[in-house]
């Protein structure tokens, strides 16, 4: 299957159902971390579950939806981007990520994200682009702003995680912008 390089040391790829076992892996080394950034249906705690998050993305995959990719470091998982919505009629999608501790500050999450957009709105042909993240998710934010997205507006309170609403930043960007501002 393909494989894109990131750089030297990092890889892009499918995340595929093949990889429950590595994917579990690597939940056991970023669940705790992850769990409040990301939809609680992503965090899965055991073989199973990752084979059936995994299927789930196959599945929405196959129906030209949802897509899921591993970033690799030295050949280990260690996190991935997204598409979480994918709407090819409507022409819009949602990029999503990922990220155990030991990887994070190398840009591979703003990096394998640009590979994504790139390709929904090159090869695709998509309109738009949308990033959601927790308004306390600093990081997150960070890399919506490398990526050249706007911060379109607040969901005040949508955001449910450890008995307390937290407010959802909508950060967007336009095939036209990506354009103007490709890397």
């Amino acid at each position: 299957m393909f494989s894109l390089p990131l750089r030297d040391d990092a890889r892009l790829r499918p995340l595929e159902i093949w990889h429950a076992e590595e994917f579990a892996a690597h939940m056991d080394r970023a669940r705790e971390h992850i769990r409040p950034w990301v939809g609680p249906a992503f965090v899965t705690d055991d073989v199973e579950g990752a084979r059936g998050t995994l299927r789930r993305y196959a599945e929405r995959q196959a129906a030209d939806g949802a897509r899921l990719h591993g970033i690799w470091l030295d050949g280990t998982l260690v996190g991935g981007v997204m598409f979480v919505d994918f709407d090819a009629a409507f022409g819009s999608c949602e990029i999503g990520c990922w990220l155990e501790p030991a990887a994070e500050g190398r840009g591979l999450i703003t990096q394998a994200s640009r590979t994504l957009l790139d390709w929904a709105f090159t090869d695709r042909g998509l309109h738009r682009a949308e990033w959601h993240c927790r308004a306390d998710n600093e990081r997150s934010s960070a890399v919506a702003e490398r990526l050249g997205m706007t911060l379109e507006g607040v969901r005040r309170e949508s955001w449910p995680y450890g008995g307390t609403r937290h407010d959802k930043q909508i950060w967007a960007i336009l095939a036209s912008e990506w354009r103007a501002h490709r890397p």
